[in-house]
């Protein structure tokens, strides 16, 4: 189930923050840090999750905060944010449908629940078959990856929760509507926090989101890459050896499922 559009949005901006027309700034919450024009703005994943952390600083050190990261890239700036906030951390699965002879590019995406966004134009590119079968690969990677990257275990209760959902960067295209799955479900807030992310992009994710904290809005944008000066592919190894790193930092917390793999600092 993609996230619902919430009723109980604020809009928050800061000095520096784009003012939308009026007639669309109804519900949108979202904090943008700073515009960049040039270069690289993060060092790394690293250096972008420490600053992303410090600017979610109302989130520090409550009892009802969940951080959850977007594997592979957002794991590590997951990570430094819910080490900073002192809150639960774990991981949420979430593939893109890519096309057969570029799997760079997508048609659309799939959550850990098996919900799927498909752009309606999708069978006008491939046939039909080819799109079911596509489904049911990335349904088979998603079941992977919740076995090797969280152990198999289920997401942690999100009921009555905060819920920061965070990632390395939001890409242009439209796969950010169903990026999160079915995250929002039962949540009492929903935080989209990323380091960086496109204009038109942040739009939408406010339509679906309590709030967006996005540090740089590159001009022009074209991929999250440009953002960091060290960008690489982040493998399985790495994100099984952060989520090792946080188990080893932090008690397990006992949650309502009794839930591994996101405890609370210490």
């Amino acid at each position: 189930m993609a996230i619902p559009p919430r009723a109980d949005k604020s809009f928050r901006e800061n000095a520096h923050a784009h003012m939308l027309p009026k007639a669309n700034r109804q519900g949108l919450g979202e904090r943008t840090i700073r515009r960049h024009r040039g270069g690289p703005m993060f060092v790394d994943r690293k250096d972008a999750g420490e600053r992303l952390a410090r600017a979610l600083e109302e989130y520090r050190e409550k009892e009802d905060v969940l951080v959850l990261a977007i594997p592979r890239g957002g794991v590590e700036v997951g990570y430094q944010v819910a080490k900073y906030l002192r809150a639960r951390f774990s991981l949420i699965i979430t593939r893109k449908l890519p096309f057969p002879d570029n799997p760079e590019a997508g048609f659309g995406a799939i959550a850990e629940d098996g919900s799927a966004f498909i752009f309606p134009n999708a069978t006008f590119w491939l046939s039909k078959e080819t799109v079911c079968a596509t489904i049911e690969e990335q349904k088979e990677e998603v079941k992977r990856r919740i076995l090797a990257l969280r152990k198999g275990r289920p997401l942690p209760e999100i009921g009555g929760q905060k819920v920061i959902l965070v990632d390395d960067g939001i890409p242009w295209d439209r796969r950010c509507r169903h990026r999160f799955g079915s995250a929002g479900t039962g949540a009492s807030r929903v935080a989209v926090a990323v380091p960086v992310a496109g204009e038109r992009v942040a739009k939408e994710i406010g339509q679906l989101a309590d709030e967006v904290v996005i540090l740089e809005k590159p001009t022009p944008f074209y991929a999250v890459a440009q953002a960091y000066v060290n960008w690489y592919d982040v493998s399985d190894e790495e994100v099984i050896e952060t989520m090792e790193r946080w188990e080893a930092e932090r008690p397990l917390a006992p949650g309502p499922r009794g839930t591994a793999g996101e405890g609370e600092a210490k």
